[in-house]
């Protein structure tokens, strides 16, 4: 890999994790935002904006990981199976544990004070469905919520890509002697937008291309004619307004859920093509400054430690200062940028602490 193919991927990674805070930061009466969710309250500049861009503009962070993880996994093939499996074991499956564990001690610690408690009721993050004391729970519920429903729902990514490594030799089988019959049935899984616990059908989708890009030494360096950025942002850009404005307008119902889902499509799609040949020259800028290099090393401080951080601060924020005028847009901005400071302090004075705990906790990453 050259390296200005590595620069790009680190630099798309760390503005991906940037994204992704804004993504869960966002405070619509609708706690779980998806690609086809129709928003039960008053369409305003407030409402519009935060979903344009927590679940129209940013929405190709995912589809990008999951390709830049492909395209980095597939390059490792010099080295055996076995041997990167135990590396991913360490690199994913052990802080996916580990930060899973401290998002529940984090939480149980807020349920021991009557200001916070009512604020993680109202965040109403657990994924079974059960937002009591976790001190009620049994220990097998606790278990659940620690490796298989974590309350730090980001760690779905992880818990996905350590899977997709898992079965790299039969994605690779796939790629390797029927490459359209694969793609084309991840895409199907894609559009139809199938999920399940462990496999759904966008990151299979697209850590595959990643894998596929790599192995065919296709050239991403520079579009093609019918890639040129410049053409394709008209469709990022109309394709997310629309699908906006429909998700306060549209009933909840068959239709709805297919105009929705297609047009969410048609923006992650147009959405990497932009952002990944339209920033070249906003990657060399920042690649060329150390002290964004350094940032870098951070993303996956960052990304841990986001949520459930960001969604209970939402709620208790909510309750404190709703009389100021337009505090839910001012949090939507603000509060993504004291949640990304924060972690980059935390980040780094970890770091300095004890480096090699540092490097354990997060993978020997930075």
């Amino acid at each position: 890999m050259d390296a200005i193919l590595s620069q790009k991927f680190r630099f798309y990674t760390f503005l991906s994790i940037l994204l992704i805070v804004f993504v869960h930061c966002y405070n619509l009466n609708n706690r779980y935002l998806q690609p086809f969710t129709i928003v039960e309250e008053p369409l305003t500049i407030t409402t519009f904006v935060e979903y344009l861009v927590s679940n129209g503009l940013v929405r190709f962070i995912i589809p990008l990981l999951f390709i830049i993880s492909g395209y980095l996994f597939a390059a490792g093939d010099g080295q055996s199976y076995k041997t990167r499996i135990k590396k991913r074991i360490i690199t994913l499956f052990f802080p996916y544990l580990t930060w899973s564990a401290f998002a529940l001690i984090f939480t149980y610690c807020f349920q021991q004070f009557p200001s916070t408690l009512q604020a993680l009721r109202d965040a109403q993050l657990d994924q079974l469905g059960d937002n009591r004391l976790y001190s009620l729970f049994s220990w097998r519920d606790l278990l659940l919520r620690w490796t298989i429903f974590p309350i730090a729902f980001q760690l779905w990514f992880l818990r996905c890509l350590f899977i997709y490594n898992l079965v790299y030799p039969w994605i690779l089988k796939g790629l390797t002697k029927h490459p359209k019959v694969w793609l084309g049935l991840c895409g199907f899984l894609w559009l139809v937008s199938f999920g399940a616990h462990f496999i759904e059908g966008e990151g299979l989708l697209f850590f595959s291309v990643g894998v596929y890009v790599q192995k065919d030494g296709l050239d991403i360096s520079k579009p093609a004619k019918w890639l040129q950025p410049q053409r394709w942002i008209w469709v990022y850009l109309v394709a997310s307004i629309i699908k906006t404005i429909l998700a306060f307008k549209l009933q909840w119902g068959v239709g709805s859920f297919l105009i929705l889902s297609l047009l969410h499509k048609i923006t992650v799609l147009s959405g990497l093509i932009v952002v990944w040949f339209g920033l070249d020259r906003l990657v060399i800028v920042c690649m060329k400054r150390q002290w964004f290099v350094s940032l870098c090393s951070f993303s996956f401080i960052i990304y841990v430690l986001h949520v459930p951080f960001v969604c209970y601060a939402i709620c208790y924020l909510f309750r404190y200062y709703p009389a100021l005028q337009h505090y839910r847009l001012l949090l939507f901005f603000i509060l993504p940028i004291f949640t990304i400071l924060t972690a980059l302090l935390i980040g780094y004075s970890f770091k300095l602490i004890s480096p090699k705990l540092y490097s354990l906790f997060t993978g020997n990453r930075g």
